[in-house]
């Protein structure tokens, strides 16, 4: 069974001295924005594609399917255009967190911030202005590609910039953000869909977290890794010094430096991660987002009022149903916060596949039985799926959601720490991109089925985690090689020599052997 029992940790504690300061607490808030940005985007899209005036806009065929009183329920918003509009972004940020990568080894995790809120800033504009469809797309790339950089940088960030006992926690402020974002866009369209034109309002609102990120980017250092990472020694060991709150910071700063040597006599960290020695990691980052969004969490999340909408209930009601989901969101993510370094990660990952699992499958269930081409749901129905819906959120927001960021920031060493997590944040943009794109064509054509072809994935990726995933809990970055992976009761195989590329045989190999 996979997983790694901590020993020695008073030791490394005496070891690795580190205060949670205010300089500390504030940098890591100013930077979380960038999931304010993110979790936004994802809670502003549905709600509105769900907007009358919208649709008339942008998407006049879907608004006539719309009004038909024969209409199928779980057809009516299956138009492609309308997909992407949701889905372009996710195309823009899969390419664009490749080249952020490279932007954050050479030029530091701060600078990459700040062009991510420049980008995303200048995408709100466009959206803003837009009177056809081409500039609405165009606005949603731009986008994207703020959203790229932000989600390549801002994890990283906070996890070398947190002391090892509370990294977890600080790291989860990203996916917080992104649940705060979700929330503050469903009560904005909530509001916004009673004003003529209100999606004009709802999609420039994105530009406020946009504007507080690249402000505060002027105000946060670069982590000390990264200045130790590109040859910049003394200011490394001084930004240290003021991240920590102590001047005792040499052991650290002795294994920075030299996992910085390591990483530095890698030319090519993208070929790298493909040697043979890098594949655990490799295998769990992009594992992890792949199956984060096979939860299906993106599905109900950009089109909560939609789905809402297709079940019977009415425009504002829908909408205030995605305000109750997503109060649920945000209460779910703190208790992560505050358990995530005391219980650990792999705990919580198969508690919230089981609350998943059962809640998906309930939904499913009420569906199934409660729904036809143009029936609504009865009251009692309706208050069901709001429940499961609600559970099933609350499952994702203290499991997969934080987890599915911290994870792959923390398990690469330095010397391919940039391009592991931009391979872990392109399976995750790839696969957003995919559920965006086909989940109201697949609503249209499985109907309720389509709740049970998700929880079918979470029973997968349950197994995966009990079987595969290690425990990474309060285990320094620059010792996740010696403490976790070549200690792991599979993964420790790999990590004999990294001067060989990996095989897809050697999966084969492995598995026979053992």
């Amino acid at each position: 069974m996979g997983g790694f029992v901590i020993t020695g940790l008073p030791d490394i504690q005496t070891k690795f001295e580190g205060k949670v300061t205010f300089y500390l607490v504030l940098c890591a808030l100013i930077a979380a924005t960038g999931g304010l940005m993110f979790g936004y985007d994802i809670g502003i899209s549905g709600g509105v594609t769900s907007m009358d005036d919208f649709l008339l806009n942008f998407f006049p065929l879907v608004y006539e399917k719309k009004k038909r009183a024969k209409e199928d329920n779980f057809c009516k918003y299956d138009n492609h255009k309308l997909q992407l509009f949701t889905s372009s972004l996710y195309l823009a940020a899969l390419v664009s967190c490749l080249f952020a990568s490279k932007m954050c080894r050479g030029f530091g995790r701060k600078i990459t911030i700040q062009v991510s809120s420049i980008f995303f800033f200048i995408g709100v504009i466009l959206n803003v202005g837009a009177d056809n469809l081409h500039m609405l797309i165009a606005g949603r790339i731009l986008l994207g590609i703020g959203i790229g950089f932000a989600n390549q940088a801002v994890p990283l960030f906070l996890s070398e910039m947190a002391p090892f006992h509370v990294r977890g926690a600080l790291n989860i402020l990203f996916q917080l953000n992104i649940t705060i974002g979700i929330l503050v866009a469903n009560i904005v369209n909530y509001y916004a869909s009673k004003i003529p034109n209100g999606w004009r309002l709802s999609l420039g609102l994105a530009g406020v977290p946009a504007l507080i990120l690249c402000v505060g980017s002027f105000i946060i250092s670069e982590t000390p890794t990264s200045l130790i990472e590109r040859g910049r020694h003394a200011e490394g060991l001084e930004a240290l010094k003021r991240v920590r709150g102590t001047h005792n910071v040499e052991a650290e700063f002795k294994e920075m430096l030299h996992a910085s040597e390591t990483a530095r006599q890698v030319e090519r960290p993208f070929m790298s991660i493909f040697q043979r020695t890098s594949f655990p990691q490799l295998v769990i980052g992009a594992s992890l987002q792949f199956f984060q969004q096979l939860t299906g969490i993106n599905a109900i999340m950009f089109y909560a009022p939609v789905l809402f909408e297709t079940l019977g209930f009415k425009n504002n009601v829908s909408l205030l149903s995605a305000v109750t989901i997503g109060i649920v969101n945000v209460l779910g993510t703190i208790v992560s916060l505050l358990t995530v370094d005391r219980i650990g990660r792999k705990l919580l990952l198969l508690e919230g596949c089981l609350q998943m699992f059962l809640s998906m499958a309930a939904i499913g269930a009420v569906l199934m039985t409660n729904t036809g081409l143009n029936q609504a749901l009865d009251s009692d129905s309706a208050k069901g799926v709001v429940i499961f819906t609600a559970l099933f959120v609350t499952g994702f927001a203290w499991s997969w959601g934080p987890l599915g960021w911290l994870i792959p920031s923390e398990i690469f060493p330095l010397e391919t720490r940039t391009a592991g997590y931009a391979v872990a944040v392109s399976s995750n943009m790839l696969f957003t991109f995919v559920i965006a794109q086909v989940y109201l064509s697949m609503l249209c054509r499985m109907r309720a089925g389509v709740f049970f072809f998700f929880s079918m994935w979470i029973a997968v990726m349950g197994v995966f985690v009990a079987v595969f995933l290690p425990e990474t809990k309060n285990i320094p970055l620059d010792e996740m090689v010696t403490r976790v992976w070549k200690k792991h009761w599979y993964w420790k195989r790999y990590m004999d020599d990294g001067t060989r590329s990996f095989k897809a045989t050697d999966i084969l190999y492995d598995a026979y052997s053992y």
